[in-house]
């Protein structure tokens, strides 16, 4: 299946705002986090967190083709 991926922060530096992922029907959250983790080359930071259609989503969420994907680093606040 191939899904459209909103990227955000440190992923939008390393990889741009949005990728285009091609995942085997039956893929999770954590497969896709993978995948992108090894396009960005160790130039994120790890554990994003994940929304699916709009709501976060845990790794073992399954994704279909057509979900709205968005990857969200974690930010700090001062």
């Amino acid at each position: 299946m191939r899904l459209n991926v909103l990227l955000f922060a440190s992923w939008s530096d390393a990889l741009g705002p949005q990728v285009v992922v091609d995942l085997p029907e039956g893929a999770r959250v954590a497969d896709l986090v993978t995948e992108l983790a090894g396009r960005a080359s160790g130039k994120v930071l790890p554990r994003p967190l994940v929304a699916v259609n709009h709501r976060y989503a845990r790794s073992d969420a399954v994704i279909a083709a057509g979900d709205e994907v968005a990857l969200i680093p974690p930010v700090a606040g001062g």
